[in-house]
């Protein structure tokens, strides 16, 4: 038997509240009206209306004109400012690009500091292949309210009468109610737009309000599947993933991709890779968010900056994956982390970046955490990562080798560190753990804090600003090296590891070393 989840109650208000800055805006906008002698209706569509009934604050105003354009209105509102004295701070006309899903002209002003936005009331039709509407019309309130993904996005503010306007009879409904509806049936709705499914997930997540069964029915199907893979840029699929991502509620709206069985369509991994991935992985990815956003809450938000958060959670959704490699178009071995981000998702090369060197950084950290937890009770003998730390004091190894980890993962270190606690201790397979969310936060919180506080006692807290004593033409003139290049690398490498170990350590004392070493070694060879 299916579990019900009660819907949320929504505390709505009875009407709209207007800060001192939105009443000095309509009044500017309705004394162009009455300056030009306009007939015309002016209504604030969509989320502001959504959020000011909610009693939350928007500074995302859209203006719908019922019978002119956008660029026409500014111009007239120009005007009239000008003619009262007033200064016209800034006005721009965005054209249509429908490669980018923007189907309308769209003109903007600046108005005591705010961008408002001015488009025409439309009515649009689609076709099969496509979500850019073929035809596009003047339209009416209700046209243009039916075509809005949802109920809760339908609502409108006329500006003129002072009113909200429920076009669809059941937006404010809906939002007391906290359910994600369609305006029309919605299947005809997600084929028209697929895009429109992750926007329903990412607002449901957002409110916590519950989707609709039917939606949920039409959102899950394979045509609808289909056509989000088809219609839908990568590009706008990663901006509605990274609005998830970067949400208050990223959890429950990974939850819905997973439910809705979209995870394959949105992270789309290469024709070929390997290892093969396992039939609940979607699951796993889930269950390691899930776990990493309630250990960030347990730990305190504030230790990472929201940068840090959003990466991590990234980093740890494609944790199952950190090791699966594919072959580029030049045949290179390489994560097929960078595949989601580059390709799937079409994000910047950074976020890949980061999140590829977090992945590696996991399974240096796990390798440390032992000894960084052990109160000096074992040595570190067996780690060296291929560094050349061969005539490192045993004693500094530990400090050494958990600087250069920090130094290569930097303000990311926190994270790395967050996600290697889901993985430890490396002897036991966690994946049924997490599955059925045997998480013991508890336990990874304190090894989190065991291992935070021995690194500060290792004097390592922004260890990646430390400067090298000598930079490559000093090491060349203290070795007498006549050329640059790898072995100039090495000593760059090995005086790092001496300034670890000696972090009192002044400069003659690090010539000193590297003379004698030098010597030993070329009496060697």
């Amino acid at each position: 038997m299916a579990t019900v989840i009660p819907a949320p109650v929504v505390q709505v208000k009875e009407r709209i509240e207007l800060t001192v800055t939105e009443r000095n805006i309509f009044d500017r906008l309705l004394g162009t009206l009455r300056h030009f002698g306009l007939s015309n209706q002016l209504r604030v569509a969509g989320g502001w209306v959504r959020d000011k009934l909610l009693g939350k604050e928007c500074y995302d105003i859209d203006i719908a004109l019922d019978n002119m354009l956008g660029s026409e209105f500014v111009e007239k509102v120009r005007e009239y400012l000008l003619s009262t004295g007033e200064q016209v701070q800034g006005v721009a006309v965005i054209p249509s690009n429908p490669e980018q899903s923007k189907h309308l002209e769209t003109a903007r002003m600046r108005l005591f500091d705010m961008w408002i936005d001015f488009v025409n009331l439309r009515c649009e039709e689609y076709s099969d292949n496509s979500r850019i509407p073929t035809k596009q019309k003047f339209g009416t309130p209700e046209e243009d309210a039916y075509r809005r993904d949802l109920t809760i996005n339908s609502l409108f503010y006329n500006i003129n009468t002072n009113t909200v306007e429920d076009c669809t009879k059941r937006g404010i409904a809906d939002l007391k109610s906290g359910k994600i509806v369609t305006p029309l049936p919605p299947k005809a709705t997600f084929l028209d737009d697929p895009l429109r499914v992750l926007r329903a997930i990412r607002f449901g997540a957002r409110f916590g309000f519950i989707l609709d069964e039917e939606l949920k029915e039409a959102a899950s199907c394979d045509e609808v599947k289909d056509a989000l893979a088809a219609k839908i840029s990568r590009e706008r699929i990663g901006v509605e993933i990274d609005l998830m991502i970067s949400g208050n509620q990223p959890v429950k709206a990974m939850t819905y991709i997973c439910d809705l069985m979209l995870f394959p369509i949105v992270f789309s991994f290469p024709p070929e890779f390997e290892p093969s991935k396992s039939e609940s992985c979607d699951r796993l990815c889930n269950a390691y968010l899930d776990a990493t956003w309630n250990l960030i809450q347990l730990i305190g938000g504030s230790v990472f900056s929201d940068e840090q958060r959003r990466l991590s959670l990234y980093a740890t959704l494609f944790l199952p994956f950190r090791k699966t490699i594919y072959k580029d178009h030049k045949a290179k071995k390489m994560p097929v982390v960078n595949y989601i981000f580059r390709e799937s998702l079409k994000r910047k090369a950074s976020d890949s970046e980061t999140v590829i060197n977090i992945h590696s950084a996991v399974d240096k950290f796990l390798s440390l955490i032992p000894f960084l937890v052990s109160d000096g009770d074992i040595e570190l003998i067996e780690v060296d990562w291929g560094r050349g730390l061969d005539d490192v004091p045993p004693t500094s190894k530990l400090r050494v080798l958990t600087g250069l980890l920090l130094r290569e993962i930097k303000d990311f270190w926190r994270v790395a560190l967050l996600l290697s606690t889901l993985l430890y201790p490396t002897n036991v397979d966690h994946t049924e753990d997490f599955l059925k969310q045997h998480f013991q936060l508890d336990k990874r919180k304190d090894l989190f804090k065991a291992v935070e506080n021995a690194i500060t006692e290792l004097g390592l807290e922004k260890v990646w600003d430390v400067k090298p004593l000598l930079n490559g033409k000093g090491i060349m003139s203290v070795l007498e090296l006549k050329a640059g290049g790898p072995l100039v690398r090495e000593w760059q490498d090995r005086q790092l590891a001496w300034q670890l170990a000696h972090p009192s350590g002044a400069v003659d004392e690090c010539l000193d070393w590297m003379k004698q070493t030098h010597s030993k070694r070329l009496k060697m060879e």
